[in-house]
């Protein structure tokens, strides 16, 4: 690996572990980077966030490929995950408990393929209380953790697969394929809605961002062990 490579530019494909924050591991590194180079500073960015319950491509660029980011940014993402059914929590995933219980006794595998099929096309979503969208500057999620009622704006969005991989009792694995500005958390309270069950997301990974893959991704232990 050259040095300079680095600091005139450089697109890495991480691996991102569970519960890191996007940032953790943009923070960790640009660390490692600056440790290896010995200098003060250098441009380091990630192109797109990916919530802290969820794993898998995670785009970080260096040097002046972090001009890059707003067009990555852009590109359609694939993910596969897990929906479990007969319950809500507020953050819509793992990060908040069990709130609401529901039935799931009416729900058949045909309509779970029914629900997913509805949701492909262009339309509105409104992102999770939980999420880093800001309201007069301030993260929603800061106004959630405070138990604030909030107001969020929708935003246009395109679902262009949503595949029902599996269904083992209210577990429900899927394969999907969105736009960027995609909130998976709540496509899985939408899809619990739609079923009249209740929904939230126990799984998440990002598998692809355009033509990139996790599968050609490093772990971030493997990329500081490379340097």
């Amino acid at each position: 690996m050259i040095d300079e490579d680095f600091l005139t530019g450089k697109i890495l494909l991480i691996d991102k572990p569970l519960d890191w924050t996007s940032f953790d591991a943009v923070n960790k590194i640009r660390y490692a980077i600056k440790k290896h180079l010995t200098v003060k500073k250098i441009k380091v960015g990630h192109a797109g966030t990916l919530d802290p319950k969820a794993t898998g491509l995670l785009i970080i660029c260096t040097g002046k490929k972090t001009k890059d980011i707003e067009q990555l940014m852009g590109l359609e993402k694939e993910y596969t995950g897990t929906i479990k059914l007969g319950a809500n929590t507020p953050s819509y995933d793992l990060e908040t408990e069990e709130k609401e219980q529901f039935s799931t006794e009416h729900v058949t595998e045909k309509m779970l393929q029914e629900v997913a099929q509805s949701f492909i096309g262009v339309q509105q979503q409104i992102p999770p209380l939980f999420s880093a969208k800001k309201i007069d500057g301030v993260r929603a999620y800061e106004f959630a953790r405070k138990g604030e009622d909030i107001e969020l704006k929708s935003n246009t969005i395109e679902i262009k697969e949503f595949e029902i991989t599996s269904v083992n009792g209210n577990f429900i694995d899927f394969r999907i394929v969105c736009s960027k500005g995609t909130y998976i958390r709540s496509i899985a309270h939408d899809f619990g809605k739609k079923l009249n069950s209740g929904g939230y997301l126990t799984a998440l990974r990002r598998t692809k961002i355009g033509n990139f893959s996790v599968e050609n991704a490093q772990s971030i232990e493997q990329f500081i062990s490379s340097l």
